[in-house]
């Protein structure tokens, strides 16, 4: 990862606003339902600014801007004046409390939504077709029945349209058990379908890894060749040191033209830490490097890299698009089914990871989030307004596990107190909240070593 002040910078925006949205949902439920709000604070730690309301609410801002709270006034934590007990948090009916503390997933979730809808209306709905490209010839995918050119219609029974559903279907499938057939469509039309084989248990699960699923199944689907223009450029790696920008367009590797950008990869990747002459264009004029590829293990062979990547912004072209222009109610609808479907997968891949179906290196940390987040800001607004979708979709469903020091685990001690009619323990608080604790440490725990894997390993 190259780790930049732009990274962090889009990484901290997309936190504060989405840790707004949350902590609003909270505030605004408590304050229509007659709950005393004391403070609303974006970030922990010392305050770099604050005011108090008309309201007598403080509003704050934080150091650290890694979460935030409103805080309620409760008796749980001091004497409350008897003139504001109707007002406190534990004085207020219990279907009242599960408001406000599910009111902050809420929030998150219809943020997304509205979000994805105005993106849609906007732009309308480009799907990339889920068409194959090269099928190798032993393959899983091969195994059942797919040819090159071939559209994937269908997994399961169940339609899919594009890329992302194809992708997000057979990790569902894959992940749980039983069997998984695949509908295809060839270019005349013809439809046919077969079964995938794809192992055991353990083959399953290992196919559930980051980035495992497409190549262990053989799955690559048909993109038009994109010229070979540069686009990060490591400055430490051989094509960096060799004086090689962003923008750069190669031309030929040792005399032999280059007609793509999977071209160019194809012919370095054969001459590891060997020296290499590119000819290049820059702004209309052609020169030559020469440079050392570097020596790398890619799948237990040794392969030649110079460390560029192809530019975030390139578009996809219109032939491999299926395009829908919405008005704004069909995108709304649209929206909320796809919010539905990701939140209700979330779930079940939770499940699943918990059963040891799902791979646990799915778990991401802050280091992965943070360079998604510089990744798709670099990108453009629409790739970062996308990722906001997806981190509030997975931020609302985070809080809504059933762990005690999350809102989920607190409605769930909540609806305990109103069904058996009387306050928990403070002994079983306590050890609820402690429990919580452990277990959002082992979780993050084995989100950040998986954060230093990817980025080492």
């Amino acid at each position: 990862m190259s780790f930049s002040w732009h990274t962090l910078w889009a990484f901290l925006a997309a936190i504060c606003l989405l840790v707004a949205v949350h902590e609003y949902g909270h505030f605004w439920v408590a304050r229509r339902l007659g709950f005393r709000v004391l403070r609303f604070s974006i970030g922990f730690g010392k305050a770099i600014w604050k005011r108090t309301g008309r309201d007598g609410t403080e509003y704050m801002l934080a150091m650290i801007p890694l979460g935030g709270y409103v805080k309620l006034l409760d008796e749980r934590e001091g004497p409350v004046p008897t003139d504001q007990l109707h007002e406190a948090f534990t004085r207020r009916p219990h279907w009242q409390r599960i408001a406000v503390l599910l009111a902050g997933p809420a929030f998150n979730i219809l943020f997304a939504i509205l979000v994805l809808s105005g993106m849609y209306w906007a732009n309308g709905v480009n799907e990339p077709l889920p068409n194959l490209g090269p099928v190798p010839a032993h393959s899983a995918i091969a195994g059942a029945g797919a040819h090159e050119g071939d559209e994937i219609v269908s997994v399961n029974g169940a339609a899919v349209h594009s890329r992302n559903d194809v992708w997000l279907a057979l990790l569902d499938a894959i992940s749980q058990s039983g069997s998984i057939r695949i509908g295809f469509k060839s270019p005349d039309g013809t439809l046919h379908s077969g079964p995938l084989d794809v192992g055991d248990a353990d083959a399953r699960r290992q196919l559930t890894e980051p980035a495992a699923l497409m190549a262990g199944l053989g799955l690559e689907f048909y993109s038009p060749p994109l010229p070979a223009v540069l686009g990060n450029v490591a400055p430490e790696g051989p094509a960096g040191r060799a004086g090689l920008r962003s923008g750069d367009e190669i031309l030929s590797i040792n005399g032999e033209a280059v007609h793509s950008f999977d071209d160019m990869v194809k012919q370095i990747q054969p001459h590891p830490g060997e020296n290499l002459t590119l000819r290049y264009r820059r702004q209309g004029r052609e020169d030559s490097v020469h440079l050392t590829t570097l020596s790398s293990t890619d799948k237990g062979r040794t392969i030649g890299r110079i460390l560029v990547t192809q530019p975030l912004d390139v578009p996809e072209p219109a032939s491999i698009l299926r395009h829908r222009d919405l008005a704004p109610g069909s995108a709304f609808v649209l929206a909320s089914a796809e919010c539905w479907h990701m939140t209700t997968l979330q779930a079940r891949l939770m499940w699943r990871m918990l059963t040891g179906h799902v791979s646990v290196k799915n778990l991401s940390g802050p280091i992965s989030i943070a360079e998604y987040a510089g990744d798709t800001a670099a990108a453009g607004p629409a790739a970062f307004t996308g990722f906001l979708v997806m981190i509030s979709l997975a931020l609302g469903f985070m809080n809504l596990l059933p762990i005690p020091i999350l809102d989920g685990g607190q409605v769930v001690m909540q609806a305990i107190e109103w069904f058996k009619g009387s306050p928990l323990s403070e002994r079983t608080q306590l050890l609820g909240q402690q429990f919580g604790i452990l277990l959002l440490v082992a979780l993050m725990g084995v989100a950040l070593f998986n954060d230093i894997v990817r980025q080492f390993g």
